[in-house]
């Protein structure tokens, strides 16, 4: 099964704005962005998972990264805690796991 890349990215933008709540309109535009400019690696990433190209720890590893990243670029915004930072990067990079889980499942 193809991943839909940009429903992805939408799905997640989506957990984030519900993380995030009230303080969505001072991260929209840096949450965005990040995904736009990141979109071929967590394509990439997603690929090379369904594929078995990449095994389950690796890819882990790389998601943690991309969290990690997203996580900090909203940390720099400073308007919302490091908490909600924390949580609004989990919940997106768990939104691209669960898409890459299931089409592994389904292909």
């Amino acid at each position: 099964m193809k991943l839909d890349i940009n429903k992805v990215i939408n799905d997640m933008l989506a957990g984030v704005k519900g993380t995030v709540a009230d303080s969505w309109d001072q991260v929209k535009d840096v949450t965005e962005q990040f995904m736009q400019r990141r979109k071929e690696r967590l394509l990439l990433l997603a690929e090379l998972r369904i594929t078995g190209d990449l095994i389950e720890e690796k890819f882990k590893s790389r998601l943690n990264d991309e969290k990690l990243i997203l996580e900090a670029e909203l940390n720099a915004m400073a308007v919302i805690t490091k908490a909600v930072a924390q949580r609004a990067a989990n919940t997106a990079i768990d939104i691209l796991e669960q898409a890459v889980k299931a089409a592994i499942s389904i292909g």
